[in-house]
């Protein structure tokens, strides 16, 4: 692990956090709360934003760099020894107020990717009628607040990455054909149960790419889901690992899928043979028992829905089940992240024998993709997504994208239909990437 500690800095952390209604604004203010992405500059933008509601943050206060099998308890660690070490006024008190760390991790242990934990220097959140901003800082003092306006000062709107060109990844898609054929032959030998297999695209843009351009797009047609950026990773995942909040636990589980077609009546056609269809039916079934037995051991209680609902997003149509729970001791929600890591919904059953295939066969390094991604507060809580529907920005040029999509496999599965779905998954960023 390399991180930059407390002790390796002159003063702590110093975080104060104050509501944005008793801070002075003037008229001619343009920061709006209300409008969090509209906030953040072009340079390594922070969010977590559903709705309208969330955090945004930017500037570096700190950042933990980890690697390997530890990566979540190295960076729970230092989170935690970054905190004994902090002075916090928190006039607030909701979640995402006071110290805020943004965050996400590789899918695999082995991968170079490891992850990062990213303290920002100004957080802005909105909860409902709420809003608040957190100035995070290492002093040996508290000083004045400074308004919103001088935290966000006016930036130039983002401007369309022009022309984009798509290429394939690691693996062409007529290749990839023989990939889902592999699993499924895996599936059929009893190796497996069910495997998640996932493929990626490159786009270069003919203009360098400002994050915010995207992740507007994603907010406004994807308000239902969670829409994301930590360290260059961005998406707006339908998916909720896990979310912790004042001793309840909750988890959206998403495992099959259908296409949209447009028309509203041949969707909800559509959305009657997905809730009907065994083959969805079987790994959405492996998906939800794979989340309900790893949060078992943190509660006193879990409810479990007996049938899924089908979740309705622009470009496809979900199975879904919300997973809660109540928790029996204290785990931060890093912690919980990482028992549910990976899930059926995104490696497959059993887990173990799954990764091995996936590691095998699949023919591409995931990085990030497929990974938790989201924030922890200083009490522990917060919420964690999987990097779905996302695109990892090139840090040495931003005008290479790298978009992921992937699809449970099972034995009733034809390799024709997934790569038809994995395009399903890919319009999102797809999309986002475009010109109005």
């Amino acid at each position: 692990m390399t991180s930059t500690m407390p002790d390796a800095v002159p003063h702590p952390l110093v975080v104060r956090t104050v509501p944005l209604d008793d801070l002075p604004r003037t008229s001619g203010d343009s920061a709006d709360p209300a409008d969090l992405l509209g906030l953040l500059p072009a340079d390594a933008p922070l969010a977590w934003v559903r709705r309208g509601d969330g955090i945004v943050g930017w500037g570096e206060a700190l950042r933990v760099d980890v690697a390997g099998r530890d990566r979540f308890a190295d960076a729970e660690r230092a989170w935690s020894e970054l905190l004994a070490h902090a002075i916090v006024r928190d006039e607030v008190g909701l979640p995402g107020t006071g110290p805020v760390a943004f965050a996400s991790f590789a899918f695999d242990e082995g991968s170079a990717a490891g992850g990062v934990l990213v303290v920002p220097r100004v957080v802005v959140g909105r909860r409902g009628a709420r809003s608040w901003l957190t100035t995070i800082d290492t002093g040996a003092t508290l000083r004045a607040t400074p308004t919103l306006a001088e935290l966000a000062t006016p930036q130039p709107e983002p401007v369309s990455p022009g022309s984009v060109t798509y290429t394939d990844g690691a693996v062409r898609s007529e290749d990839w054909l023989s990939v889902v054929e592999r699993g499924v032959e895996a599936i059929r030998a009893g190796e497996v149960d069910k495997v998640v297999l996932a493929r990626d695209v490159y786009a270069t843009t003919s203009e360098p790419l400002d994050v915010r351009w995207p992740l507007r797009r994603l907010a406004a047609r994807y308000p239902s889901c969670w829409t994301f950026s930590v360290d260059g990773l961005i998406g707006a995942t339908p998916e909720l690992l896990v979310r912790s909040e004042k001793g309840l636990v909750t988890s959206r589980v998403l495992a099959g899928t259908i296409r949209r077609t447009g028309d509203d009546d041949a969707d909800l056609a559509r959305a009657a043979t997905l809730a009907h269809s065994s083959k969805d039916l079987e790994e959405h079934e492996y998906a939800v028992s794979s989340v309900a037995e790893a949060l078992a051991p943190f509660c006193t209680s879990t409810n479990v829905p007996d049938v899924p609902f089908v979740l309705h997003l622009p470009n496809v149509l979900h199975l879904a089940s919300d997973v809660t729970g109540v928790l029996a001791a204290n785990p931060s929600s890093l912690a919980l992240a990482a028992a549910l890591h990976p899930t059926a919904a995104v490696c497959g059953t059993p887990t173990t024998a799954a990764a091995q295939l996936i590691n095998r066969i699949e023919g591409m390094e995931r990085d990030r993709y497929a990974g938790p991604v989201g924030w922890l507060g200083a009490d522990g809580d917060g919420e964690w997504g999987i990097a779905l529907r996302s695109a990892h920005v090139d840090q040495q040029d931003p005008r290479r994208v790298r978009l992921f999509a992937g699809c449970g496999i099972v034995a009733a599965s034809e390799p024709a239909a997934e790569l038809a779905e994995s395009e399903a998954k890919l319009v999102p960023m797809r999309d986002a990437l475009g010109a109005d």
